[in-house]
């Protein structure tokens, strides 16, 4: 029996940065598949389980969005942090006036979308583990507004408000059939962290998340 979930997502800003950008952000015209897992993990997740996203509803249009934002030039490598856990008492730091850098990014502005998605049992699971409890605890706590970190929309700056829907998606405001071009589906981490990529075609505001996927 598959338990699945839908859950109504929403914010001001969203950006699913296309991994071909190098120099500026520029978001994908929607969510990504692996950006809605990361959505529901937020809320619920073990290692017993793993989401596995099938449909996104696209309700409200395409808008785009020029933004400049004050970014860290790099980041800490993880060479320096584990050299600083060898050596008790190192501090590690950085400072973000030595290193600020300003960037433009390519956003998408009021955004709504519905994530229809089930879990998959890992071999990770336990005897206590089974898909009636993981899936009536994301309900319960999709219904009460809990997570255990702020679910964002592509950036962790754009939050991600959510609500649990009992009913069938409301209807979009896209009509006609939209071809999305390349998208990443998500990373294969058991591959090396490999990322895959599939061509949805959205037909009046819905795509599908089950096509087949290419390395």
């Amino acid at each position: 029996m598959e338990f699945g979930v839908k859950l109504r997502v929403w914010g001001d800003y969203a950006c699913f940065t296309r991994p071909e950008m190098k120099a500026e952000r520029v978001s994908y015209d929607v969510m990504t598949p692996s950006a809605a897992r990361g959505i529901l993990e937020a809320i619920h997740w073990k290692p017993a389980i793993r989401w596995v996203v099938d449909r996104i509803h696209v309700l409200r249009p395409v808008r785009f969005d020029n933004v400049r934002r004050n970014e860290l030039g790099g980041k800490l490598s993880a060479a320096v942090v584990n050299q600083a856990i060898r050596a008790d008492g190192k501090r590690v730091v950085t400072f973000i006036e030595d290193d600020r850098q300003q960037r433009a990014a390519m956003v998408l502005r009021d955004v709504e979308y519905v994530i229809e998605a089930h879990f998959e049992m890992t071999d990770r699971a336990g005897p206590g583990d089974n898909e009636g409890k993981h899936h009536e605890i994301f309900r319960r706590r999709a219904a009460k507004g809990q997570c255990y970190h702020r679910p964002y929309l592509g950036c962790r700056e754009f939050a991600a408000r959510f609500e649990l829907l009992e009913d069938d998606p409301p209807p979009s405001a896209l009509s006609g059939e939209r071809d999305l071009g390349w998208m990443l589906h998500d990373i294969d981490y058991s591959g090396g962290m490999t990322p895959r990529f599939f061509r949805p075609v959205m037909r009046d505001g819905v795509f599908d998340c089950g096509q087949e996927v290419k390395p």
